[in-house]
């Protein structure tokens, strides 16, 4: 039986042993990074916010007269009149209204100028902003230099 209690005491010591050896090269290697420079460097980027509002935009426009009105009127005055007066003359209707329309148009007093034309647009208002992008450590190991990108 104390064979036995001997055997478990050189595995226990073994394991112990083998232990602290592993904690100690943990240790010094961990010593060994914190030794060698190493950063971590925080980016930023600029973001614009666009914030839309509403505003009302008037702006005088030229406007032609419109004479098609009286050219119209003339135009049917015209014909009526032409019908009566050549009733058998051939297309004397069409003359009329032809002859008619002519006279309208000509003694209209439609007359250009402008209107106020009013319309809503949808403009914005910019903002920027920093905000973070990614972070960036760099390390050496083994006199190596390595670089990762990563987000908090």
């Amino acid at each position: 039986m104390i064979d036995s209690f001997e055997k478990i005491d050189k595995v226990g010591i073994k394991v112990l042993v083998g232990g602290a050896v592993f904690a100690s090269v943990v240790a010094l290697s961990t010593c060994a990074l914190a030794d060698e420079p190493f950063s971590v460097v925080d980016h930023f980027k600029t973001v614009i916010n666009k914030t839309p509002y509403s505003v009302e935009v008037c702006e005088n426009v030229s406007v032609s007269g419109d004479k098609t009105k009286d050219t119209l009127m003339g135009a049917i005055i015209g014909g009526a009149i032409g019908n009566n007066v050549t009733k058998n003359v051939e297309n004397g209707a069409a003359v009329g209204a032809l002859l008619g329309g002519m006279i309208g148009h000509n003694n209209s007093d439609a007359t250009g100028g402008t209107k106020r034309v009013c319309k809503v647009e949808t403009r914005y208002n910019e903002s920027s902003a920093q905000v973070y992008s990614h972070s960036v450590v760099t390390f050496f190991s083994n006199g190596k230099q390595y670089s990762l990108r990563f987000n908090k």
